[in-house]
């Protein structure tokens, strides 16, 4: 009686770890999150709270760049907690969560491609910017980025349409939500999806780095604005580096799959927390610490709206 006793009280302090454990780890990752989730708000709203931001190219491509790269922190945090949690959701709700998230993840690069150029444009061809560089083809360009975006959720809901949903009991799911649970045929998906992934970053890079030889080019030309094009050159450096963080997202999913059957559930829950920080996070918050910290513009209004009461404070005393 004294060992069945002691056996159960085992198994007791064992899930109470695993479920401090847990939580603590979705401390670990919903506090950054939170953070720079209100830095984006706070971006977001700044963007818009300024005529000089509603009008010019480089501002109207930051706020989709960050619009979707906060949709996306949102969904991922939101898929996070779902998972920790254990929560088992419908086949509709996961259906519409793993599209949402696809749709923004490739918003980033495809818009990183087009501030690159944009900034090629206004480095190489300064006389010719405001021309070419206009209200029209920035919103063509964002449209543009949508629509490929769109279309790639569009090749997986039809790669999804295999999925025998008649032959359901329920629409209530019995494994928790995955992009792989909902395909039948998995490796045609991963087949596509790993097709469509290195067209896109191969793409975005040959871009951004065809852009940075392009202004490290006109920086060696007397004309040109030495202060400007050091600028540009280390924006699109910035660029390429959040690309790379980004393309390592694309890890994540496989990464956790193939890890989970040789781990402890525990063992599994921190290298999601980990990968989840490093890999999701991360790479979505750098937009901020690119423009929003080295911005002359952007800079005083976020330290303005983030440390209110504090530059209030200082205004009363000076």
């Amino acid at each position: 009686m004294s060992h069945l006793n002691l056996s159960q009280s085992n198994i007791t302090t064992e899930q109470y770890q695993g479920l401090l454990e847990r939580v603590l780890f979705s401390i670990f990752t919903t506090v950054p999150c939170c953070v720079f989730l209100f830095i984006n708000f706070t971006m977001l709203f700044i963007l818009r709270s300024k005529a000089v931001f509603c009008e010019a190219s480089r501002y109207i491509l930051l706020y989709n760049l960050l619009f979707a790269d906060t949709v996306m922190l949102l969904l991922s945090q939101l898929m996070y907690i779902i998972t920790a949690c254990r929560i088992l959701l419908t086949y509709p709700m996961c259906v519409v969560l793993n599209m949402l998230a696809a749709l923004t993840e490739e918003i980033s690069p495809l818009t990183l491609v087009v501030m690159s150029l944009e900034r090629y444009v206004a480095v190489c061809y300064p006389l010719s910017h405001a021309s070419i560089i206009t209200i029209r083809t920035t919103v063509v360009a964002i449209i543009v980025v949508w629509a490929i975006s769109s279309l790639n959720v569009l090749t997986r809901v039809i790669l999804l349409l295999q999925f025998p949903f008649e032959d359901l009991q329920s629409l209530q799911m019995t494994k928790l939500c995955s992009v792989r649970v909902m395909f039948v045929v998995p490796t045609k998906f991963d087949y596509y999806n790993k097709a469509y992934t290195c067209f896109v970053f191969v793409s975005a890079g040959l871009a951004i780095i065809s852009s940075y030889i392009g202004v490290m080019i006109a920086a060696r030309s007397a004309s040109t604005d030495k202060a400007s094009t050091h600028k540009t050159r280390n924006t699109l450096l910035l660029h390429m580096m959040q690309l790379g963080l980004t393309l390592s997202s694309t890890i994540h999913n496989p990464l956790i799959t193939a890890v989970s059957d040789i781990v402890t559930r525990i063992v599994l829950v921190r290298i999601h927390s980990i990968l989840c920080l490093s890999h999701i996070i991360f790479p979505r918050c750098l937009s901020v610490l690119i423009y929003g910290i080295r911005d002359q513009t952007i800079r005083p209004l976020l330290v303005y709206h983030l440390c209110c009461r504090k530059t209030l404070i200082t205004v009363q005393f000076f």
